[in-house]
């Protein structure tokens, strides 16, 4: 195959991670090895900025800049929540690809990266296969990202280790602040995590209990139903052996009926999901009632996604050389792909990168196995103990100011438009 000279494009979609900043820092000094792309662009705010042609100079930024994004949170790029629905919008869905080709024609992007999860993977996808229809000779890779860790054929994906490793030790730090107070009386403290479909998040915590009787004492997953009487039973046993109960609710928690006990269904989200507010918090009043026994309810939102001060050293390596991955498999003639991450050996844990066709992996959600779930559904067992425990190890060396972390924000300087303004 011919050699492929053009410009580079990378953007990143969806919810951040401490880590995603990563992976596009990876994608960057992997560039700047290779003579075949020309220039290195930033699409800001993922889909949407690109439709609107809003494009940045990544060679205006110094590279100690590059560097610091590995240990800066959120989306540097910026990011959206935009589908690309050819089902339900059909015509909008054309016309923006119509839109996206004429801005990767008018800035020669010959190679595009997509750092995100399902939806931004289903987003790279179907960028691939219009490329390949149109007669548009560009290269389209995925770069995993998602603390859901939800993304198949990836033994997990970067952000996922981060947020385990914080959300384990606000587990740890909150246990020991609630153990101090608890009386005769009892206390129950509802600590809610994220994850809408898939139980990762909350499974994660359990990396927080080495002894037994350790906070949490009960973990609820989305993929299990939630029995409330057996709920309470089990809280009331812990309050009475520990004189306090933790529990971890994974924000996406069902009842019997498999409806989503925290769901608004007056407010939904940008793809038509019913926005998830309190799960944690309608089990607080739960137990309180029932139980009579004091409650406190804690919902740790965005701060779990963004804590790149208490980020794993291995996720954020493991995320850069997603991103390096990805370029190196663009430019030896590679697309249509995402990188996943490849484990080798757990003891002791060794990984490498591979790759995965996106049609495996756009819209496919990979839920928490059953047989990694104790039988009565209330903790994971040691199969995802061992599977998880190494992705927490290390610590990112963040530097600070004035006590504080010193984190990196880009000069992004705005590459010339070059056609109309977006109709």
């Amino acid at each position: 195959m011919s050699e492929l000279v053009g410009n580079l494009l990378v953007a990143q979609s969806g919810g951040p991670t401490a880590v995603i900043n990563a992976s596009i820092a990876g994608v960057i000094q992997e560039a700047g090895r290779h003579e075949c792309i020309e220039e290195i662009y930033g699409g800001l705010n993922g889909i949407l900025g690109m439709l609107n042609e809003e494009i940045i100079d990544i060679n205006e930024e110094k590279s100690r800049n590059i560097e610091g994004l590995k240990h800066t949170p959120a989306a540097a790029l910026g990011t959206c929540r935009y589908k690309l629905d050819f089902k339900k919008k059909p015509e909008r869905a054309a016309k923006d690809m119509d839109r996206l080709f004429e801005v990767f024609e008018a800035h020669n992007i010959r190679f595009f990266f997509y750092a995100g999860g399902n939806d931004s993977q289903d987003t790279a996808h179907k960028i691939h296969e219009q490329a390949v229809a149109r007669g548009y000779e560009m290269r389209v890779i995925g770069v995993p990202k998602t603390i859901d860790n939800d993304l198949p054929h990836t033994d997990h994906c970067p952000g996922y280790g981060s947020v385990i490793k914080y959300n384990s030790a606000t587990v740890m730090e909150v246990a020991a602040d609630v153990l101090s107070m608890a009386t005769d009386d009892g206390f129950c403290c509802l600590i809610e995590v994220m994850g809408r479909s898939a139980g990762w998040i909350a499974a994660g915590t359990a990396l927080a209990r080495r002894q037994p009787g350790d906070a949490p004492h009960l973990i609820l997953l989305p993929e299990i139903p939630l029995d409330e009487e057996v709920f309470l039973a089990k809280v009331k046993e812990a309050v009475a052996q520990h004189k306090y109960c933790i529990v971890v609710v994974g924000e996406g928690v069902k009842n019997a009926a498999g409806e989503e006990i925290g769901a608004d269904k007056s407010r939904v989200d940008a793809f038509g999901h019913p926005v998830l507010s309190g799960a944690a918090e309608y089990l607080s009043g739960l137990v309180q009632h029932r139980l009579n026994t004091k409650t406190r309810s804690i919902k740790l939102g965005y701060a779990q996604r963004a804590a790149a001060h208490y980020a794993s050293l291995t996720d954020s390596q493991e995320a850069a050389a997603t991103g390096e991955a990805a370029v190196r498999a663009a430019v030896s003639g590679q697309s249509g792909l995402m990188v996943k991450i490849v484990r080798t050996s757990t003891h002791p844990y060794k990984w490498t990168t591979g790759l995965q066709p996106l049609a495996d992996i756009a819209n496919v959600e990979h839920l928490l196995p059953r047989d990694w779930i104790s039988e009565d559904g209330f903790m994971p067992n040691e199969k995802f103990i061992e599977y998880a425990r190494p992705l927490i190890e290390g610590e990112v060396k963040v530097p600070t100011e004035g006590g504080l972390p010193k984190f990196v924000v880009l000069e992004k300087v705005r590459v010339e438009k070059k056609l109309p303004a977006r109709a």
